[in-house]
């Protein structure tokens, strides 16, 4: 058991006022055989199903327990980041609130911690749901490690544990479009990952429509790779060369035939054929610059209304 170094757990939640309480119990009763020296940050994403009131009353019990009430929801990487910025462990351990991750993993993270690791994070080996899902995922996340800038591990999630190296660098990073796991990998820190089985929600049921993670793959790939801009010259080279191809057939065709190959529709196809490249190309270029965008205006990361049993202020 550790008793020189305090660990903070910190657990996400928005739509998850019917796990509050087994989260709660499960953390607890894991956190009592680590460690006598840890701390509970809940960041509430202002969640509309009565959370809120449950933490309240579990605060006023459980004094390890903080509660971080944002004004909104400012989205689940913005929640993390509050919750980093105001925890106080010399580690934290980062999981969502629907209890899809088991802090039953909790003694094997601080064990690879106590070992050297400045990163030990979660990799999901197997999710429960359906295969399409899976395959969708699985998929993504190959793709995703090709194409990123930095080497990321797969099927990595935020679930996982950082030291205080860790917490304080990422917790500093200015960027606008965080994504944690990406984050995490760019610092170099010494990593290692721990495999286990990603579970059903415990209660209510998920708020990520198809939509919702087709926007989630955007934001990782324009977060953490330049390569679709790259795509945009190659793309262009083989239009070009395609269209040096088209010129010298028809060319060949007319002095064949001592006249060019009518054809409206021929033109009509070549016409679309270069608008959808150019539209598609507008498209990439206007996902970098519409993050541009929100890196200049350099607002806040997320807006705390309030903090029960606030740890932090009181050091």
């Amino acid at each position: 058991m550790l008793t020189d170094k305090k660990l903070s757990v910190i657990v996400i939640c928005y739509n998850d006022g019917g796990s509050v309480r087994e989260m709660h119990r499960r953390v607890t009763d894991v956190m009592t055989n680590i460690t006598p020296n840890y701390e509970i940050v809940y960041v509430n994403e202002n969640s509309p199903d009565g959370a809120e009131e449950i933490l309240r009353e579990i605060a006023a019990q459980d004094n390890r327990l903080t509660v971080i009430n944002h004004t909104r929801n400012f989205g689940v990487q913005s929640a993390y980041t509050s919750g980093l910025t105001y925890c106080t462990g010399d580690a934290a351990i980062l999981l969502d609130g629907d209890i899809q991750d088991p802090p039953e993993l909790f003694p094997e993270f601080v064990k690879k911690w106590l070992e050297g690791y400045h990163i030990v994070y979660g990799i999901r080996a197997r999710r429960r749901g359906s295969v399409i899902r899976r395959i969708g995922y699985k998929t993504f996340y190959r793709l995703f490690k090709k194409v990123a800038d930095v080497p990321m591990p797969l099927d990595a999630s935020e679930f996982g544990l950082m030291d205080r190296r860790a917490i304080d660098l990422i917790s500093t990073l200015p960027e606008a479009n965080r994504f944690i796991r990406g984050l995490r990998a760019w610092t170099g820190l010494k990593s290692t990952g721990i495999p286990y089985t990603r579970a059903e929600r415990f209660s209510g049921q998920t708020n990520l429509t198809f939509m919702d993670n087709v926007r989630w793959a955007k934001k990782m790939i324009f977060a953490f790779s330049s390569q679709p801009l790259e795509w945009i010259s190659y793309l262009a080279a083989a239009v070009t060369l395609l269209s040096a191809i088209g010129i010298i057939f028809y060319i060949a065709l007319a002095y064949t035939y001592r006249q060019a190959p009518p054809g409206f529709l021929t033109l009509l196809v070549s016409v679309l054929f270069l608008g959808a490249i150019q539209l598609l190309c507008l498209s990439i270029i206007g996902e970098y610059i519409g993050r541009i965008y929100q890196e200049v205006k350099q607002r806040p990361h997320f807006v705390v209304r309030d903090i029960i049993n606030d740890h932090k202020n009181k050091l």
